[in-house]
């Protein structure tokens, strides 16, 4: 069994609650669902913001989707001036018999263009990670 990390990003339109929870709850499954994960593999999350997001700790997404025994943290992001708004990034620490280059990492909305290697077609649930 290894310790693998996940990393996926989303954004919002808007720095409201709704729309946070939402977009990092989207973001969660997608994750879980194209790496095939149980609840019980998900060591830990780690999410950042941006400075401009402030309604919401995404962490409160993962909760609703019944994380309640998963170790969860939000932070800031870097603000690195010209950096892509509204962001919402997490890197997830799973226990798994994986290889790293078989975990898969999912970039939605406009954070496609952070890694458009991983980015994912959010109006299509079942669509492939384009690579």
């Amino acid at each position: 069994m290894y310790c693998r990390g996940i990393r996926g990003a989303t954004t919002v339109e808007q720095n409201g609650r709704e729309e946070i929870l939402a977009a990092t709850g989207e973001l969660l499954q997608a994750i879980v669902r194209r790496n095939e994960l149980e609840t019980d593999q998900i060591a830990s999350a780690i999410f950042t913001v941006t400075d401009d997001l402030n309604a919401a700790f995404p962490a409160v997404a993962a909760r609703s989707l019944g994380w309640t025994e998963v170790a969860l943290i939000c932070a800031r992001e870097i603000p690195v001036p010209g950096s892509l708004p509204r962001c919402i990034r997490v890197l997830l620490h799973v226990n798994t018999e994986r290889s790293a280059a078989e975990m898969q990492h999912i970039y939605l909305h406009r954070a496609t263009s952070l890694r458009p290697e991983f980015g994912m077609d959010s109006t299509d649930p079942e669509q492939d990670v384009v690579s």
